[in-house]
């Protein structure tokens, strides 16, 4: 049976907060290791006497849920159980025995969308439509729902780029893909036209996950992939952010001005019922906004004001 796995660390005054909700959202065990020890098989499990609850200065919590939990919603509610907690740095990944993962594997087919984008998995064979000369083909190795398109936040945004590449907005723009994960949202707007893309995220192995499917992609040299201290001050003509409400509504000023006049934005990993205080949020700086649904998960997107609106 699969499990997946949340990871992320913490002081050690937090670790019963972070345990609480933990528990709270269906963690089926929740386990805390010694953060400050880089080797894995060198972290001793906690184990504290009766009555005791002796800590590390900074503790590793490893939490497993079902295989089939949503990652994404997990991290909603969690957010919503302490809202003054930090998850930007959790990790998820499948804990699966090899078959398993195999099999998984195999059963990942290619997707469509839009009318021209394609995700399509590097053991598959590319399908009819992905052959037409004009089709904006992504070769991906499976993996988790951050970045496979198999999620609705990451198929709300491929149709938008699509749309985007209809009305030719991506012709030799530079992208911004703000939590880039996979890199799936660069690259594809990079194969539908785009010259360059910047793909910005805290984990750095994100960040080289992006770096290794840009170059088997064949756009290594048209992609930078950066921590979010390292990304250039600029703006763009096309920002996509792809990360949870409450990151959405902390980071709007610092998105809003990373998007030019008359540039387009794109946000996703909104809840249904999260997007009326982000329109209102991004109304601010941005005009033609709109909130576009897929599942339980919504798209907003809309197109920078010249000036700020302070009324």
């Amino acid at each position: 049976m699969p499990f997946l796995e949340l990871s992320v660390r913490c002081r050690e005054a937090e670790q019963p907060r972070y345990e609480n909700a933990l528990e709270d959202v269906g963690a089926l065990a929740v386990t805390m290791l010694d953060a400050d020890v880089d080797t894995p098989n060198e972290r001793a499990i906690l184990e504290p006497g009766v009555g005791q609850t002796p800590l590390w200065d900074e503790v590793a919590l490893t939490a497993l849920f079902p295989g089939d939990a949503d990652a994404l919603l997990l991290l909603a509610a969690l957010e919503a159980f302490d809202p003054a907690l930090d998850w930007s740095r959790a990790g998820f990944r499948k804990v699966a025995d090899q078959d398993w993962e195999r099999a998984w594997m195999d059963q990942y087919a290619p997707l469509h969308f839009g009318s021209r984008t394609w995700i399509v998995p590097w053991n598959h064979d590319l399908p009819p439509g992905a052959e037409a000369p004009d089709a904006a083909v992504v070769r991906l190795d499976p993996g988790l729902a951050f970045g496979s398109g198999t999620h609705p936040t990451t198929s709300l945004c491929l149709q938008w780029l699509d749309a985007l590449a209809g009305d030719d907005a991506l012709r030799d723009a530079t992208v911004l893909d703000f939590g880039c994960g996979s890199g799936i949202l660069a690259l594809a707007a990079l194969k539908l036209g785009a010259a360059r893309a910047v793909a910005v995220d805290n984990d750095p192995q994100a960040l080289l996950a992006t770096r290794d499917n840009a170059v088997r992609n064949a756009v290594g040299t048209r992609l930078v992939a950066c921590l979010p201290d390292d990304e250039p001050r600029a703006t763009y003509p096309v920002v996509v952010a792809n990360i949870l409400a409450s990151a959405l509504d902390v980071l709007a000023e610092t998105l809003a001005a990373r998007v030019a006049p008359g540039g387009r934005i794109a946000l996703s990993g909104i809840l249904a019922g999260q997007e009326n205080a982000l329109l209102a949020r991004y109304g601010a700086w941005f005009g033609a906004l709109r909130a576009v649904r897929e599942g339980d998960w919504m798209r907003i997107d809309g197109i920078r004001r010249e000036q700020p609106d302070h009324a």
